[in-house]
């Protein structure tokens, strides 16, 4: 697996994220600038969190133009894994390749914490290497606060989309929801952060789950391609 970690002006997560898939996962990985336009060489594409381009308009409103967004959009086409963290999801849903939008959290302010979460659906790439129902992941925003309408929060629920939900909903998301799928079930974005919590020495290892999940579904792919 070769995966590409996309750093934008104002991404600060980039090497978090780096950390957890290289060494911890001995995953093949590079960071790439957000100049880049072409992502043929990756299997899987991760766009980290921070405050790329200030957020100054909205977050991930100026991303969303970036140059390599129209490679990210020929990656999705082809149905490779595309995972957007914190300003990632922010910028993933900028740009359409993820219902909704992320608002200014319920009660205004960064939030710098710990949450819980439930493991809404167990069987997708991102998902299926979790063994409990719930987990503690760190969250770090202020604008977190997921939402879409009634019709569009429908069609989450009938297609299973909804892959993680606050226990405590710290930012006001509608149905609790923290982290979502496309419908495709190639894209996904949250916003709490699994590349933090995947080392004893980080005080929390129930991020390394989300990990393993990409890496498991990308070996039963190349199986079944190799067959």
């Amino acid at each position: 697996m070769k995966a590409a970690v996309i750093t934008f002006p104002g991404s600060n997560c980039d090497y978090d994220m780096y950390y957890a898939l290289h060494d911890e996962f001995g995953i093949e990985t590079t960071i790439i600038p957000a100049t880049t336009t072409d992502l043929s060489a990756y299997d899987a594409i991760f766009l980290p969190g921070g405050f790329s381009y200030g957020d100054y308009l909205r977050t991930g409103a100026i991303a969303r133009f970036s140059p390599v967004m129209d490679a990210l959009i020929t990656a999705n086409q082809q149905g490779k894994i595309i995972v957007g963290i914190c300003n990632g999801f922010q910028i993933l849903t900028e740009a359409g390749l993820l219902p909704g939008a992320l608002q200014t959290n319920i009660q205004p302010g960064f939030i710098c914490d710990e949450t819980g979460l439930t493991i809404a659906n167990a069987t997708t790439t991102f998902t299926n290497a979790f063994e409990t129902p719930t987990i503690k992941l760190p969250i770090a925003h202020g604008e977190g606060n997921y939402y879409v309408d009634e019709a569009q929060l429908a069609e989450l629920q009938g297609n299973n989309q909804i892959l993680f939900a606050y226990t405590d909903n710290p930012n006001g998301s509608v149905a609790n929801i923290a982290g979502v799928m496309n419908k495709a079930g190639n894209v996904f974005g949250m916003m709490p952060h699994p590349e933090r919590a995947v080392d004893e020495l980080l005080g929390n290892t129930d991020g390394r789950a989300f990990f393993q999940s990409i890496l498991a579904s990308l070996a039963t792919h190349l199986e079944v391609s190799n067959v």
